[in-house]
C-alpha cells in the first residue's frame, strides 16, 4: 500500500516521511512487489528494475524532488508533501512581556491617543513631579557622560557604586587618562562588561583632550563619534547638561511607550520619533525622565502597579488591573 502523507495545520506531517531507495538496488525490501511468478523470483528476493517501475502501488511513497507549497492535489490520486514553515513556539506569557515591551501592542489595533489625552497625560506628570532629574551622580557634563556610558546593561544604583571611587580619583578626561585603563577596571569591576568600558572611557576622555580642549560637546554628531557613546547616551548629555529637550528612550520609557500605546514603536528610535511628534513642547524638556520615572517604579515590566498609575485611565493595555 501507498503511504499517505497528510499535513497538518501547524505545517507538520501527522506521519515520518519514509525515503525511498533506488529501484535497482532495493534488495529484501522490495521482495513482496509486483513481479512475474515463479519460486525462482521469489526464492531470490530480487526484483528487476523495470518490473518495480511498473508497480508504485506496491513501493513506498517518494518525496517529490520540488517541495514549494503547492496543492495537495496537484494529480489525481497521487500523494504530494507539502513543506509548510512551522509557527514560532510562543514563549510563556511572564517572558513574552518582559522580552519584549512591543508585543504589548503588537499584533492589535489601538486608538491613538488624542492630543487632549496626551495633554491630561504629561500635566499629570508634571503635578507630581514638576522637577524630575536622573538617577546617576555627577557633577559636571564629564561626570555625567561617564556615568551614562557606564549605565549600560547596569543599574543606576549600581553605577553610582562605582563611580563615587572613580570620580575621587579621576573627576576629568586628563585625570581619567592618567589614571589608565586597568585602574579603572578597577573601580568599576562590579559592573557588567567593565572591561570594555573601562577602554571606551579612557579613550573617550583622550578624544576629548584631543578633539574639544578637554570639553564635552553639545553637538549629537560630535558625542556619538566618542567611543561607547550611542544615541541615547548622546541625548541624555543634551537634555541633562545643555537643557536640550531630547527624549531618551531605554528599556523603561520604549517598555511604557509601546504598553501604553502612548507612541508604539517596533524601535528605540521609532518610539523617540513618535513621542517628539505627538508631545507639546512645554513638556518635552523633562518628558523622558517622566516616563524612565514612570516606567521603573510603576509600569514596571514583570508586574506594573496599576492602581497607582496615574494615567491607567488613559492606558490602552488589555490587561491593566483597573
Amino acid at each position: 500500500m501507498a503511504r499517505k502523507t497528510t499535513v497538518s495545520a501547524s505545517g507538520t506531517p501527522s506521519a515520518p516521511r519514509t525515503k525511498a531507495a533506488a529501484p535497482a538496488a532495493t534488495g529484501a525490501h522490495t521482495a513482496h512487489a509486483s513481479q512475474p511468478g515463479g519460486a525462482a523470483g521469489k526464492a531470490a528476493g530480487k526484483v528487476p528494475a523495470k518490473a518495480s517501475a511498473k508497480s508504485p502501488a506496491r513501493m513506498p511513497a517518494q518525496t517529490p524532488a520540488k517541495s514549494s507549497v503547492k496543492s495537495p492535489a496537484k494529480k489525481a490520486g497521487r500523494s504530494v508533501t507539502v513543506r509548510v514553515a512551522a509557527e514560532p513556539s510562543v514563549p510563556p506569557p511572564r517572558r513574552r512581556a518582559v522580552a519584549n515591551a512591543a508585543a504589548a501592542v503588537h499584533g492589535r489595533t489601538v486608538a491613538a491617543w488624542s492630543d487632549e489625552e496626551i495633554f491630561t497625560a504629561f500635566s499629570r506628570f508634571e503635578r507630581r513631579d514638576p522637577e524630575p532629574e536622573g538617577e546617576l551622580e555627577h557633577s559636571d557634563a564629564y561626570t555625567l557622560l561617564v556615568a551614562v556610558v557606564l549605565s549600560a546593561q547596569a543599574t543606576d544604583v549600581g553605577v553610582n557604586k562605582a563611580t563615587r571611587g572613580l570620580f575621587a580619583a579621576a573627576p576629568t578626561p586628563a585625570a581619567m587618562v592618567a589614571l589608565g585603563e586597568d585602574e579603572v577596571a578597577r573601580h568599576i569591576r562590579t559592573l557588567g562588561l567593565y572591561r570594555g568600558k573601562a577602554k571606551n572611557v579612557v579613550e573617550l576622555s583622550r578624544l576629548l583632550i584631543a578633539r574639544h580642549d578637554g570639553e564635552v560637546p553639545r553637538d549629537r554628531e560630535a558625542l556619538e563619534a566618542l567611543p561607547g557613546v550611542g544615541r541615547k547616551t548622546a541625548n541624555v548629555v543634551l537634555n541633562i547638561a545643555f537643557g536640550i529637550p531630547t527624549i531618551a528612550v531605554d528599556t523603561h520609557l520604549f517598555r511604557v511607550a509601546n504598553r501604553t500605546g502612548l507612541a508604539p514603536g517596533a524601535t528605540p528610535l521609532e518610539v523617540e520619533l513618535g513621542l517628539e511628534r505627538r508631545i507639546p513642547d512645554r513638556f518635552k524638556l523633562h518628558a523622558h525622565h517622566w516616563l524612565i520615572l514612570h516606567g521603573r517604579y510603576i509600569c514596571k515590566a514583570r508586574v506594573p502597579d496599576c492602581p497607582a498609575c496615574p494615567i491607567a485611565d488613559l492606558c490602552r493595555w488589555p490587561d491593566k488591573t483597573v
